[in-house]
C-alpha cells in the first residue's frame, strides 16, 4: 500500500526539484548553514507541490492513462487507489503546504502560488495546445529556479534563467518525441491528445533548436562580465563541456534507445550521464569556491 502512495506522490521525480538549489550554488553560499537550511526548505516544499500537482494530474487524466502502454500500471488507472483516496491525499499535502509557506518570504509564497496555478492551468488546459505545452513545463522549471533564489533572497543571472528555459524546453520536447516513437497512431487521441498536433521531424527540430539555446547561453553565461567579476575567475568555462556532453548522451539515449519519455529513470540509471552530473557539480564548486 505505501509503495502504491508512493507512486501517487511520484517521489522519485523529486528529483526535478533540485533546481531550487541552482541560486545556492552559483550565489557562493552553498557551505552557509542558513542559507543551506533555507534551499532544503524550498526543495521540500516544491516537492510537495510537485506531489499535489501529480495528483490532481493524474485524477484528470485517469480515462486517458487507463489506455496507455506505460501509465495504466499508475495506482490511479490500475485501481490500486481509489480516487477518492487520491483527493484526500491531495487537500492534506496542500494544508502541510500552506502552513509551511508561513515559514518563507512573501517573493516565495508569490512563485510557489504561481507555480501550483501554472500546473493546474497545464492539467486543465495547456497541455492540450501544442508548444504551449513544453513552454508550460519549462516556466515550471524556471519558476523553481527563481524560487530558490527567492528563498535566500539572492539575484540570480538572466543568462542562468534562460539556460533553465532552454533545458527544461529540451526535456520537454523530448518526451513528447519518446510518446511519439511508442504509441501508435490510432492511440494518438485517446492518450494523450496534443500529440496529435506533433510529428517526429518537428520535435526533432525542436529539441536540436533548444539544445542549441542550452549549449550558447550556458557558455555565453560562464564568459559573461558578471559571472567573471562575481567568482574572480574565467575557469567556469571549463564546465562547459559537461553539458555538452549531457545533452548530446540525453538526446542518444532518446533516439537510438528511446529513453527520453522518464527523465528521472535516465538520470539515475544511466552510468554516463551520472558520472557527468557528478563530475560537472565537482568541477563547479571547486572553480567557484576556489577549493584546491
Amino acid at each position: 500500500m505505501f509503495k502504491n502512495y508512493f507512486q501517487l506522490l511520484r517521489v522519485h521525480q523529486w528529483i526535478k526539484n533540485l533546481f531550487v538549489f541552482v541560486p545556492l550554488l552559483f550565489s557562493m553560499h552553498l557551505f552557509e548553514a542558513n542559507y543551506f537550511l533555507s534551499s532544503l526548505k524550498a526543495f521540500f516544499i516544491f516537492c510537495l507541490a510537485s506531489s499535489y500537482i501529480y495528483i490532481i494530474n493524474d485524477i484528470i487524466d485517469l480515462d486517458a492513462d487507463a489506455v496507455h502502454p506505460k501509465k495504466k500500471f499508475r495506482p490511479l488507472p490500475s485501481g490500486k487507489i481509489a480516487k477518492h483516496n487520491a483527493w484526500i491525499v491531495s487537500i492534506l499535502i496542500l494544508l502541510i503546504l500552506v502552513g509551511l509557506t508561513f515559514f518563507t518570504n512573501l517573493n516565495f509564497i508569490y512563485l510557489l502560488i504561481g507555480f501550483i496555478l501554472l500546473n493546474i492551468f497545464y492539467s486543465f488546459y495547456f497541455k492540450h495546445i501544442v508548444i504551449l505545452d513544453v513552454f508550460s513545463i519549462a516556466a515550471g522549471f524556471s519558476i523553481r529556479v527563481l524560487g530558490g533564489a527567492a528563498i535566500i533572497s539572492v539575484p540570480i543571472s538572466s543568462w542562468l534563467i534562460l539556460t533553465t528555459m532552454f533545458i527544461s524546453l529540451f526535456l520537454g520536447v523530448m518526451k513528447r518525441h519518446s510518446e511519439l516513437e511508442q504509441i501508435s497512431e490510432n492511440q494518438l487521441g485517446s492518450t494523450r491528445k496534443v500529440l496529435a498536433e506533433y510529428s517526429l521531424t518537428f520535435t526533432n527540430q525542436i529539441a536540436t533548436v533548444a539544445a542549441a539555446g542550452v549549449i550558447i547561453c550556458y557558455a555565453l553565461y560562464t564568459v559573461s562580465p558578471r559571472t567573471v567579476s562575481i567568482f574572480g575567475s574565467e575557469n567556469l568555462i571549463y564546465t562547459t563541456p559537461f553539458v555538452v556532453f549531457g545533452i548530446f548522451r540525453f538526446m542518444f539515449l532518446e533516439y537510438l534507445n528511446q529513453k527520453g519519455e522518464n527523465t528521472t529513470q535516465v538520470m539515475l540509471t544511466d552510468i554516463p550521464m551520472i558520472l557527468t552530473v557528478v563530475l560537472y557539480s565537482i568541477t563547479t564548486v571547486l572553480i567557484i569556491y576556489k577549493i584546491f
